[in-house]
């Protein structure tokens, strides 16, 4: 832990931040051209923690955030952990059922939103309360602060994650699980107080809230906030605002480097520019190596999980970087084990197991979800295989899970199958993951009509996109005269890449 954070809630980081160097400049918001130092943030995050008060909403209730990248995103997220509340993520992207389940699930009591995500809460309106945020809100007045300092283990982020069965599960993660996350980044990339990052990753995602919000409030560092990624504007947002590190995905690598084709690099303005950091899905060996070709910067690959606030490897920033692999523990233990949960020796393949204060308390109303991940020993299974060298480098080889990785966000086959099995002419459907340079995986899927069906692939794909929206639904459908299965009549979803060549 970096010293003086010992034992601290969010709502502490934030004093102490604001105390320390309240001119300090934390958030730079080049879409709206908004600056917030420490001191303005946490007046903004009091601000936040009294309108929810208002509602007469208690501590610790589900609070929901539907926003894109920004200022205003940050403060509301930060500031409802500064009230204590259980900030829940809504990811924009995951469809309007899973949207619906999350507010259900999660009994939020209130949701803040901006004029273009409101609509996603159109069905749970009545239920709960939409709060469109505006400049007026972060307003704080005197008095009226909640009372209720949340403590080291109050739980403050509530994430949902897919799972195989196609249900999300919601990842709780308390204000020590959170610090911690924001720490391990820290730590791991020498983060200190004259570095800025770029976010562009979605703050609904662990990987942008932890990594690059959380890392800079616990390196009391500055951040560049966007409401998005554009390949255009990328590099003018370091240039312009001083950027010494980013975070991106491998899709989003790929997207930077096929720009070059057409607009060559200008490395003018960028020699403050330390790294780049890839997470949330494998980085191909051959787009890293072209990526640091053409930029002439590192990119420090990583690896991380909802369940540990974010990072559990990383390549070190000064020393030996193995392309390939995403590096070694950073604030917590990892081993590679049996199925009894024991270590394995040098080079064998097992399960990648996780231990240290970044890891989740539990699945929200799943205590045997949570008591199939979490073991007695205080071990995370993430479902990943994989080997460990003599230095404590991990390779990662596969996974025990079927989930489908695109862009670094979770699919679970099921979602897709179900999806499918919504029309009547669907007799069999099966969705699998096909390896894919720009996302890591792509969605496909097999599907038996019934006989003298006229349904097309494209109508399929059509039906996903309504109901699960179109990031998850498959990008191609082989329609099959029989889908694989196994003696007991379970389609074996395993032997679909090799059949649909």
């Amino acid at each position: 832990m970096i010293a003086g954070l010992d034992d601290l809630s969010l709502r502490d980081l934030i004093d102490k931040r604001a105390s320390d160097a309240p001119e300090a400049l934390f958030l730079t918001d080049p879409t709206t051209g908004e600056t917030v130092t420490f001191e303005q943030l946490r007046d903004a995050c009091q601000a936040v923690a009294q309108r929810v008060a208002r509602e007469d909403i208690p501590t610790g209730s589900a609070i929901g955030y539907a926003m894109n990248n920004g200022a205003e995103a940050a403060k509301i997220i930060l500031g409802l952990l500064y009230g204590g509340y259980l900030a829940t993520a809504i990811n924009l992207v995951s469809g309007q059922n899973t949207i619906d389940y999350v507010l259900e699930h999660s009994e939020s009591r209130l949701v803040f939103c901006q004029s273009g995500t409101k609509s996603l809460l159109a069905n749970s309106a009545e239920e709960v309360a939409v709060v469109e945020v505006d400049s007026k809100l972060f307003e704080a007045a005197a008095d009226g602060l909640n009372g209720h300092a949340p403590k080291p283990e109050t739980e403050g982020l509530l994430m949902y994650t897919s799972g195989t069965t196609g249900v999300p599960k919601g990842v709780v993660l308390t204000h020590a699980n959170l610090l911690a996350g924001g720490v391990n980044t820290t730590i791991a990339h020498q983060l200190d107080r004259s570095d800025c990052g770029l976010c562009v990753l979605p703050l609904y995602h662990i990987n942008g809230l932890c990594v690059t919000l959380l890392g800079a409030l616990a390196s009391g560092s500055g951040l560049i906030m966007p409401n998005r990624f554009s390949v255009s504007r990328f590099w003018d947002y370091l240039r312009e605002h001083g950027g010494t590190w980013f975070s991106v995905v491998p899709t989003q690598i790929s997207y930077l480097l096929n720009e070059t084709v057409t607009v060559p690099h200008d490395r003018t303005g960028l020699a403050q520019l330390r790294f780049g950091r890839s997470a949330s899905a494998p980085l191909s060996p051959d787009v890293q190596q072209a990526f640091e070709r053409e930029f002439g910067i590192p990119i420090i690959e990583t690896m991380g999980l909802t369940e540990t606030a974010a990072q559990i490897l990383s390549n070190p920033v000064d020393g030996l970087r193995i392309i390939g692999s995403p590096g070694i523990a950073y604030g917590n233990e990892v081993i590679i084990a049996d199925e009894a949960q024991h270590p394995l020796p040098e080079g064998q393949e097992g399960e990648l197991l996780v231990r240290g204060p970044n890891v989740m308390k539990g699945y929200l109303k799943n205590p045997q979800a949570t008591a199939a991940a979490l073991t007695e020993y205080g071990w995370l299974r993430t479902g990943d295989l994989g080997r460990m060298d003599g230095q404590g480098y991990v390779t990662i080889t596969g996974r025990l899970k079927e989930l489908i990785i695109k862009g670094g966000e979770n699919i679970a086959p099921r979602e897709v199958d179900d999806a499918l099995y919504s029309h009547p002419d669907v007799i069999e459907a099966a969705a699998f993951g096909r390896p894919c340079d720009q996302y890591g995986q792509r969605v496909e899927a097999g599907v038996k009509l019934r006989e003298g069906s006229h349904l097309s692939p494209q109508e399929l794909i059509q039906i996903c996109q309504s109901k699960i929206g179109a990031f998850k639904s498959p990008d191609q459908i082989h329609l099959l005269s029989e889908l694989p299965k196994g003696p007991s009549g379970k389609i074996q979803r395993a032997k679909l890449p090799d059949l649909t060549v």
